[in-house]
């Protein structure tokens, strides 16, 4: 099989655990935080530089690769990982969540999704098949079911409806797929807020059967107390010895609530993005360093980081490029915040492996301000 887990340790203290997934392009330690590559590249950034940086596996965006340059010329240039020049593991998501944004510019039926891209508005149609057709083509390691995505705040007739119908559309792609060996399908949780759905949806995707599990339509705009009330309850649902992967989370807090909750693997653009808008995220949390303040501030970003960004660079020369848009300050804003993260992560699984993960997370929320 193209993904196998590994569950190395249980945490004394909660639910947080390590493991290894072992994929074609290599083995990932876990709990893992995953930098976003939508279009086939980690904004700003070399391949070369977000391996430099520990990343060790990457995500791509199936709708937008897709609709430019098109999945068959990236089959034609050998797969996603020699088109970007990226020898790890690749994870793609099937295009669900990025349909399901474009609102009035999407219709679903039973069969799929009909939508008019956000670039020409041309016409296009999706259904779970063509979701994994297109994965195929691309190669990526890990691929996902096509789903819908619930919205929040959403009725709870709506949320049943489009519950189950994301549970017929993960039997139809795993149907359609074929080769396991190259490449893993994971199955998604959907549900919304409602914990009975939330439980049926568990059930019947168990039932199906993928290596992996993702635990969608969270981090949607719900309170975060609602988001961990409902990993609380879903990831004890989930069989131990496969992988549980928290689509779109991205701050420290999140990451660490669910990592206690029992997540193996998460992502999210906001690092990068946050970076291109000069926010940057240390270990005395997070500054904007466009700020005035920063003009005469020839320290480094982080007192405790020794990212490249950090070791070669001042807050004031950082805020100077960004006044005078130079894209070097986006870049290594950029290097410094997902630098941060995947380092924040490898503590996090060191902290587990000594079982003081409550411990270390007290101590970095009162650094970071999260408490007092």
């Amino acid at each position: 099989m193209a993904a196998e887990f590994k569950l190395i340790k249980e945490s004394k203290d909660s639910l947080a655990r390590l493991g290894e997934l072992k994929t074609p392009h290599g083995t990932i330690e876990t709990p893992i935080f995953m930098p976003v590559g939508t279009k086939a590249t980690v904004k700003t950034m070399t391949p070369e530089e977000v391996r430099d940086l520990g990343a060790q596996i990457i995500l791509s965006n199936t709708y937008h690769l897709y609709l430019r340059p098109g999945h068959e010329l990236i089959e034609e240039a050998g797969g996603l990982h020699k088109f970007m020049n990226w020898n790890g593991p690749i994870l793609t998501d099937s295009g669900g969540f990025q349909v399901f944004s474009l609102g009035d510019l999407r219709r679903i039926t039973e069969e799929g999704v009909e939508f008019r891209s956000h670039i020409d508005g041309s016409t296009h149609f999706i259904s779970p098949e063509k979701s994994i057709e297109i994965q195929n083509s691309l190669g990526s390691d890990i691929m996902m079911a096509f789903d819908e995505c619930t919205p929040y705040p959403a009725s709870y007739e709506y949320t049943k409806k489009s519950m189950e119908r994301t549970t017929r559309w993960a039997k139809r792609c795993k149907d359609y797929h074929k080769d396991w060996e190259k490449q893993a399908l994971f199955g998604i949780i959907q549900g919304g807020m409602y914990k009975d759905l939330r439980e049926k949806s568990v059930e019947d995707t168990i039932k199906i059967g993928f290596p992996g599990y993702a635990i969608g339509g969270l981090s949607v705009g719900e309170p975060k107390d609602l988001m961990c009330e409902m990993l609380d309850f879903i990831t004890p649902l989930l069989p131990k010895e496969k992988p549980r992967y928290l689509m779109g989370v991205g701050t420290p807090d999140y990451l660490f609530e669910a990592v206690i909750r029992g997540i193996d693997m998460a992502d999210c653009v906001l690092p990068t993005r946050i970076a291109r808008n000069g926010a940057v995220m240390t270990s005395q949390g997070r500054l904007t360093i466009r700020n005035a303040k920063y003009s005469k501030d020839f320290t480094k970003l982080d007192p405790e980081c020794d990212c490249y960004t950090c070791t070669n660079y001042s807050r004031a020369y950082i805020r100077h490029l960004f006044n005078v848009n130079e894209i070097l300050g986006a870049r290594l804003a950029t290097i410094h915040n997902l630098y941060f993260l995947i380092k924040l992560m490898e503590n996090i699984r060191k902290a587990i492996k000594e079982d003081r993960l409550l411990e270390y997370r007290e101590e970095f929320y009162k650094k970071y301000g999260y408490i007092n």
